[in-house]
């Protein structure tokens, strides 16, 4: 290929990962309201969709129990599965999101990867329950 005509990125480069098994992120009951719990995990890691090169982050869960708490050691297992994922920081950060969600049903969620730069870039990704909403 000639200087300028790389390969595009496709909808399957944009997809990818999106739908990738994951291990079960496991619940315990809260006993309190009110309070907030953060999480970070700063050994995340997933492979580019496009160039199979690894990516490094580390993802910060911010969140308000409500009926549920995630149990530890099975977000530890959830994370570390991504390290064989091809998958963007965007979907990553959304899809950690939408299963933490999905597990917990807290009060609200704050998930944010931050992560390493890469070609002199570094990206910051946040995604919150409920949705911000636009120009918020």
């Amino acid at each position: 290929m000639k200087r300028g005509q790389e390969k595009r990125y496709t909808k399957r480069h944009a997809e990818s990962g999106i739908a990738a098994p994951l291990p079960p992120l496991e619940t315990w009951p809260n006993q309190y309201p009110g309070y907030e719990i953060t999480i970070e995990i700063p050994e995340y890691t997933a492979i580019c969709p496009k160039t199979g090169l690894p990516d490094f982050g580390t993802i910060a869960i911010h969140y308000m129990p409500h009926k549920a708490c995630v149990e530890l050691k099975s977000l530890k297992l959830y994370i570390h599965a991504y390290r064989n994922v091809g998958i963007f920081y965007e979907n990553a950060v959304n899809r950690i999101l939408q299963d933490f969600v999905k597990a917990c049903k807290p009060e609200w969620a704050v998930v944010t990867g931050t992560f390493t730069a890469r070609g002199g870039l570094s990206s910051t990704i946040r995604a919150t329950y409920p949705p911000a909403k636009p120009g918020a």
